[in-house]
């Protein structure tokens, strides 16, 4: 996947799904990189997206 694809709303729509928003945006804030990798997992989003989720929650200066 190319970062420039990136859409965070599916990600959020997968986290909906499984009733996580809450947890998932608890983990971004709080720089839990585990659980919120653990969600993901859970709501059965791809590895490809995962890793670009992570890299921007180490970055997030960087655009998004």
């Amino acid at each position: 996947m190319d970062e420039q694809d990136f859409e965070g709303t599916l990600v959020l729509e997968k986290m909906a799904e499984i009733g996580k928003i809450d947890a998932f945006f608890e983990a971004i804030d709080s720089d839990d990189f585990d659980k919120a990798k653990s969600l993901m997992k859970r709501a059965g989003i791809d590895s490809e997206t995962i890793s670009v989720v992570l890299r921007k929650m180490r970055n997030p200066g960087e655009g998004h």
